[in-house]
């Protein structure tokens, strides 16, 4: 399998972080917060595969392009970043030796949980 990072993909998430879209879950939610594969199919139908892609951080060269088995790591819901998506994901690049797609997802983390530690001290000072 020839899985790589998705730049696109990773050049989208971490504009999506800037802006604010973002959910801060726990660690284990992503199993629910996660679009099912009646939503993956109704985005696809509506928006494509390019579309689709941009919601995954990785790409795996050996599958068809307008597949989804073609696209790995997901990090959010369409709308959102899911924190717990992007702790997934940095697990099972990690396990799976993809450096790069580990290293993206630790990127992502870091933003994360620096915009939360900002928003917690600028709450607390509220």
């Amino acid at each position: 399998m020839a899985v790589r990072l998705n730049r696109t993909s990773f050049d989208h998430a971490k504009a999506l972080v800037k802006e604010g879209e973002f959910v801060v879950d726990e660690r284990d939610a992503w199993s629910q917060h996660q679009p099912s594969t009646e939503q993956e199919n109704r985005y696809i139908e509506e928006h494509g595969f390019a579309a689709y892609a941009r919601w995954h951080l990785g790409v795996d060269d050996e599958e068809n392009e307008d597949t989804k088995a073609r696209y790995k790591f997901p990090y959010g819901d369409f709308a959102k970043v899911h924190r717990c998506a992007v702790l997934a994901a940095e697990s099972r690049a990690g396990q799976r030796k993809y450096s790069d797609i580990e290293l993206a997802t630790a990127h992502l983390h870091g933003m994360l949980d620096a915009l939360m530690t900002r928003e917690g001290s600028s709450l607390a000072a509220s």
